[in-house]
């Protein structure tokens, strides 16, 4: 039988083109000697969606390594794979492959937010989050960032918007109620009790992204009521 092979992925992959060698290889690491990476730009996981790789692993196996860094004390902190250690520990693995490397810190930043922003259920308010971290930590501007996630410098623009949001319209976009489109519309409106406002209204009446535009431009559109001077 030929021996499994693992992959990087390909953003990884792209990431790490032209640099050198990854040095120690694949190892078998012990679940219970990994460490979430408190960086991590995701906060929130699916217990279903974990569940469901969990099943995966168990019928499969683990097809793509963890990259992982030396943390000190035979431990080692998770870089990119989060999803994957989670569900290896439900499904009861012992060890998982993980590629060792010694990375640094803004580099482990960069890697751990690519990974998730391929990833299409990463919460937009968390990408926009992560790209805010990598800014703030690492002094990179929104072209560096653009060029270094393979987004356009208006896509970046786009997602820091989001930050802008009242709280309460966050959360609805981190619990699935708006979209980023959604979300990126109302970044659009100034005021932030309209903003909620209309964050309400698309939520209790299943607007869509379409539909939330069309009122925005409505609404901007109508005519200013003017207050009669006061007469003294």
């Amino acid at each position: 039988m030929p021996k499994k092979t693992h992959g990087l992925g390909r953003g990884l992959d792209s990431l790490f083109a032209g640099t050198e060698d990854w040095g120690t290889g694949i190892q078998e690491i012990p679940v219970g000697e990994l460490d979430p990476n408190p960086d991590q730009p995701r906060r929130t996981f699916s217990a279903e969606s974990i569940s469901q790789l969990a099943d995966s692993l168990r019928e499969q196996g683990v097809l793509q390594p963890l990259l992982v860094a030396p943390s000190g004390g035979g431990r080692y902190m998770i870089i990119a794979g989060e999803r994957r250690f989670r569900a290896g520990r439900e499904a009861g693995l012992e060890t998982l492959p993980c590629i060792v490397k010694d990375i640094d810190v803004i580099r482990q930043r960069e890697i751990a937010l690519i990974e998730n922003l391929q990833r299409e259920d990463l919460n937009p308010i968390e990408a926009a989050r992560g790209i805010r971290a990598l800014m703030d930590q690492c002094g990179y501007t929104q072209e560096k960032v653009s060029a270094r996630l393979g987004k356009s410098r208006p896509a970046v623009a786009n997602m820091l918007r989001l930050l802008q949001l009242p709280d309460e319209v966050t959360e609805m976009v981190k619990d699935g109620l708006l979209s980023a489109g959604h979300a990126r519309v109302l970044a659009g409106v100034t005021d932030s009790a309209e903003q909620l406002r209309l964050a309400h209204k698309a939520v209790d009446e299943g607007l869509n992204v379409r539909q939330m535009e069309q009122l925005v431009k409505n609404r901007n559109a109508a005519p200013k009521k003017k207050t009669a001077p006061v007469r003294l």
